[in-house]
């Protein structure tokens, strides 16, 4: 598989590492991005412990939850620019779509563009309408749906948006407030796993091997014996989980507690989550304003 220069600054941007140490990693691995990252973490060179796509486009992340906080949804629409995203029509046109996601629950984006909206059209000609209007595209990109004991949370202006669900009730104010504080700390922190628990096998055993690779870079490593290097290995792959899974994190507003114990303190279980950062994995328009003006005056 062959890569470009743009891949080889895509890696660059996903880790972290010098230019040259990615095309290395890049040609090792026969251009594969996903080997490059674990070729570059394998030789203790990356620091991230998982990548994560550009945050991209313009658009919002927004979320609805019905009065007895028993539906919650989260829905992104994008928009080329910002300006566009904080016009009222589109938050208008995001509002109303949220709310008919929660009501109808559509299987996915192109039955909810089949969805009536305000009773006259759909969904999707709804949209085609505003791009004509404002004259920029837009894409209603995705959303989650959850039946349960919910509690959201948006940063950002609509930057990050994120729904988690307890299994019982958060009609108690301070159940309420422990669901959403830590709903705010996922959306700061983007954790992988709700719980270790839920860590598929492949990725321990892929995490493993990263880890014993490394430790193995490390010169002062080897003489020692294997025995030894799995016990190194052990109390990194449970540093790994309380990097990556919600519920072994520490509490952030109390370093005293982890998650899952400072949510028990308030008679809360949290039983799934889900966290839209808007536009991640997509990329960014980039626009050169000279030429484009340029352009206008020609």
């Amino acid at each position: 598989m062959a890569f470009t220069a743009a891949d080889v600054k895509n890696l660059r941007e996903m880790t972290g590492c010098g230019m040259m140490d990615c095309k290395k990693a890049l040609t090792a691995v026969d251009g594969d991005v996903d080997k490059a990252i674990e070729f570059l973490r394998e030789k203790g060179l990356a620091t991230a412990a998982k990548k994560s796509g550009r945050i991209a486009s313009e658009g919002i992340v927004k979320s609805y939850m019905t009065d007895d906080k028993k539906i919650g949804v989260l829905l992104e629409v994008n928009s080329e620019t910002d300006f566009v995203a904080k016009n009222d029509e589109f938050q208008t046109f995001v509002s109303n779509v949220a709310k008919i996601v929660a009501d109808a629950n559509p299987a996915d984006v192109e039955a909810l563009k089949a969805m009536t909206y305000e009773g006259a059209t759909t969904v999707g000609d709804a949209l085609t309408n505003l791009i004509a209007k404002i004259g920029e595209n837009m894409n209603i990109r995705r959303f989650a749906r959850i039946e349960g004991n919910v509690c959201s949370y948006i940063h950002g202006g609509g930057r990050i948006g994120v729904m988690v669900e307890a299994e019982g009730s958060l009609a108690d104010e301070t159940a309420y407030e422990a669901a959403r504080d830590v709903a705010m700390q996922i959306a700061a922190i983007n954790p992988l796993y709700l719980s270790k628990d839920v860590v598929p096998a492949e990725d321990v055993e892929k995490e493993k091997n990263i880890i014993l690779a490394q430790i193995k870079e490390d010169p002062k490593n080897a003489s020692k014996p294997e025995n030894i290097l799995e016990k190194m290995v052990g109390g990194k792959i449970n540093k790994f989980f309380e990097q990556n899974c919600l519920l072994q994190q520490e509490f952030v507003k109390d370093s005293e507690f982890k998650v899952e114990a400072y949510l028990a303190s308030k008679g809360v279980k949290l039983i799934n989550f889900v966290r839209f950062e808007k536009g991640e994995g997509l990329e960014k328009r980039e626009d050169d304003f000279a030429n484009e003006v340029a352009n206008m005056i020609k």
